[in-house]
């Protein structure tokens, strides 16, 4: 009986595996089998965006923490790290793109469409031109 109580959570996912988690009865441990799947963001600097490095397996939002620590956060600078539950993001689908094109052109909403760069290297060229002159 005893056993029983202490029956260890087997997986496929080796890392469920290597935790040697144990469970008090079997009822208990079947939603156990198989972590939740967590969104891990990352910020590299406070006041940067973060931005979606990949996802980590654990059984709640704590463990997922420390799984995207030990994952996401040894390799580069991290200044905060978040986890979500991928069941908590909502997308759009791909049929549904025409709610997207509101209207054709979208340039004047984009810094990079406006040409500042080429007029200020024409002006440098024109004083340098003007300069050679004098």
């Amino acid at each position: 009986m005893a056993n029983e109580n202490n029956k260890t959570i087997e997986s496929l996912d080796p890392r469920i595996s290597r935790a040697q988690l144990t469970g008090g009865n079997h009822a208990d441990m079947e939603g156990m089998t198989h972590f939740q799947t967590f969104e891990v963001f990352h910020q590299s600097k406070r006041g940067t965006h973060h931005k979606h490095v990949g996802i980590v397996h654990a059984p709640n939002a704590d463990m997922a923490l420390l799984y995207a620590k030990e994952q996401y956060a040894r390799r580069e600078v991290t200044a905060n790290i978040w986890v979500v539950p991928s069941s908590c993001i909502s997308a759009t689908e791909y049929e549904d793109d025409d709610i997207f094109s509101t209207t054709p052109e979208k340039l004047y909403r984009n810094p990079a469409s406006y040409k500042v760069m080429d007029r200020i290297q024409e002006w440098k060229e024109r004083e340098k031109s003007i300069s050679r002159e004098v």
